[in-house]
């Protein structure tokens, strides 16, 4: 096996110099590294290069645009976490209100296992869930202000207070179990189907994750596509295939399921939000394009009229 060795400073940017990165001001580069870590900035180097294969940077790349990609991504990440935890809490409070309504709100009724979904091949997944719950009910019951007030007060944690500590992975998996006419319930809301519900829950709570964690965004892709939606088809979205090929498994296609789960102004303020720093992006890019950088994004050159198009109720009955 390969060791890696430690490279101070001077020694990583040789090493962007080897490669063709033009840095004209080592001082300031060195500041940046420093900060903000030689692997990761390096981890924005693929537009710049010439290749996958032939790694060196294309003629006239500079350190600057390097690190204006990666701040770019960073702020872009920052907005969309902003509206993610929108979702997540207007998720939280939509469920607690349901179930709790119809279940109770003392968790020795509303985490009866007779409340959720009898398919065979959910049971493990309910029972395990259903053990996640309590474990937080434990845990956060003695740490957590909320939930210390309810269970030295009242003696009991309501869902209301207890989805506040639950994971977004955990809620997500929660709805997967809920009987179908609670999914359906819960999905009217959002004026889409169920199943469409199933499906986008995992993709948001990854990339919640994703961005709480500063992880690359602008270029990461999810394992499962969203269906083929009207905002497709409204945005005339290149076909290959017969298959879409953008905002299907790329990060437009999160601005789709955003835009069909957000309050419409919130969604429109979102998009204001993005554009504002693609176009920052744009002006400090000199060796490669704009639209290069939203193609690896899976961005239509007109992804803004996303935000004119009226929300698309998706809600019909399902087979």
């Amino acid at each position: 096996m390969i060791e890696k060795n430690f490279k101070n400073l001077d020694e990583q940017i040789e090493i962007f110099k080897y490669k063709g990165l033009t840095v004209s001001d080592e001082k300031y580069a060195k500041k940046v590294l420093l900060r903000e870590n030689y692997f990761f900035l390096n981890g924005y180097r693929h537009l710049f290069v010439l290749s996958e294969e032939d790694k060196r940077f294309k003629e006239g790349a500079t350190f600057e645009e390097l690190y204006s990609l990666f701040l770019f991504d960073r702020s872009f990440r920052n907005i969309l976490f902003k509206y993610l935890l929108v979702i997540e809490n207007n998720l939280k409070s939509i469920m607690s209100y349901q179930l709790s309504k119809k279940y109770g709100y003392r968790e020795r009724d509303y985490l009866k296992a007779k409340n959720f979904t009898s398919e065979p091949s959910r049971q493990a997944q309910l029972n395990d869930l259903l053990k996640k719950m309590k474990r937080q009910i434990r845990v956060n019951g003695a740490q957590h202000t909320a939930t210390v007030h309810y269970a030295s007060n009242y003696g009991y944690i309501p869902l209301w207070i207890l989805v506040k500590v639950l994971s977004f992975g955990i809620v997500s998996e929660l709805y997967q179990v809920l009987k179908p006419e609670d999914q359906k319930e819960i999905a009217n809301i959002y004026e889409v189907t169920p199943s469409t519900m199933i499906t986008y829950l995992p993709i948001l709570a990854n990339y919640r994750n994703l961005c709480a964690h500063e992880d690359i965004l602008y270029e990461n892709k999810t394992q499962k596509a969203i269906d083929d939606t009207v905002y497709h088809q409204l945005l005339r979205i290149k076909k290959v295939d017969e298959e879409y090929v953008q905002g299907k498994n790329d990060l437009f296609a999160l601005i789709i399921i955003m835009k069909q789960l957000l309050l419409q102004e919130d969604f429109k303020n979102m998009v204001l939000e993005l554009d504002h720093v693609i176009e920052t992006l744009d002006y400090n890019l000199h060796t490669i394009q704009i639209t290069e950088v939203l193609n690896r994004m899976g961005f239509p050159v007109n992804w803004k009229d996303i935000a004119n198009i009226e929300r698309s109720f998706t809600n019909e009955e399902e087979e």
